[in-house]
């Protein structure tokens, strides 16, 4: 009998590849890394509709993003302390000519291509909200409202890998709220019954578990434990390559006032704003979408294409 990491990987890898021959996803021989096809990026379009159709009557502020960050945004939120093992930073060539002439030589001759390069001030974005902080706490104090944000971003993990839904560049479609302890509690639950309703109208078997991030090293191990014991985050898991290893697909996240001490976000009372986040791994719930129903849309349930508007 195989192991069962190995008929996971085997699993992992024919549904990838199949979704390569459909022409859904594109290799760029990276693993982890995939251009978009015209169907995908369509079903990709139909599941942010949805989104909005839930979210919009909120009246959000919408706030769009590109796949990059300031590199002090990143170390102020905290991300390379928690998770080293995830972050992206930017290197780029600042040598003079004759570095650049010495560069092209040791390119010729087959040698490196980081020779000469220095980190940028720009960091690949790892969540979609970390553009959002930044921006509330620029604008002073919270009203007694707080903040309500829809944002979108490409993101980046580094974590390679065959399962088509562990992607390292991957788009976010996130709901943020920022004010006070009772409002960032309402807002998640609010949106774990939403998510949950949404994903069901899919047609699509789910569990919604409490969860944690993965934090690096002893230290992480500990302030993951912490995590689940307060309930701060839940994923809503849908099986795409396994049902005895389901993919989180949707994450609810309560921040507690992480973000509003690390950004100095005060709420109208002068207190340290708390904040939470549902974030839409819009490309997981693609391919759960044709694992489940097939890789032709025009051919998924009646019931599902009217939701998703195809």
């Amino acid at each position: 009998m195989m192991p069962a990491a190995t008929v996971l990987a085997d699993l992992h890898r024919a549904f990838r590849d199949e979704l390569l021959r459909h022409g859904l996803l594109i290799s760029l021989g990276v693993d982890g890394l995939y251009g978009r096809g015209g169907a995908f990026e369509n079903v990709i379009e139909r599941i942010n509709a949805a989104i909005s159709t839930i979210g919009d009557p909120d009246r959000p502020e919408v706030m769009r993003f590109p796949p990059g960050i300031g590199r002090w945004q990143l170390e102020k939120s905290g991300y390379t302390r928690k998770f080293p093992q995830l972050a992206g930073t930017v290197y780029s060539f600042f040598g003079s000519d004759r570095e650049h002439r010495a560069l092209i030589e040791t390119l010729d001759k087959g040698g490196d291509i980081t020779v000469g390069q220095q980190m940028t001030q720009v960091a690949l974005t790892p969540a979609a909200c970390y553009g959002v902080y930044p921006t509330v706490a620029a604008r002073g104090r919270l009203s007694e409202d707080g903040a309500l944000v829809d944002v979108y971003a490409y993101c980046f993990r580094n974590e390679p890998s065959i399962d088509p839904a562990r992607m390292q560049m991957f788009r976010m479609r996130e709901h943020v709220r920022v004010g006070t302890h009772e409002q960032t509690v309402a807002f998640r639950e609010l949106w774990m019954r939403r998510g949950r309703a949404l994903v069901e109208s899919f047609n699509l078997t789910l569990e919604v578990v409490v969860a944690n991030d993965p934090f690096f090293g002893r230290v992480g191990r500990l302030l993951a434990a912490n995590q689940r014991e307060e309930n701060l985050k839940f994923e809503l898991l849908i099986p795409i390559t396994s049902k005895e290893e389901p993919t989180a697909c949707v994450s609810f996240n309560d921040h507690r006032d992480l973000f509003g001490r690390a950004w100095s976000i005060e709420t109208a009372a002068g207190e340290p704003a708390h904040s939470a986040c549902v974030g839409f791994g819009v490309e997981r719930i693609a391919l759960a979408l044709f694992k489940h129903h097939g890789f032709a849309p025009e051919d998924w349930p009646r019931d599902v294409r009217d939701v998703l508007g195809l």
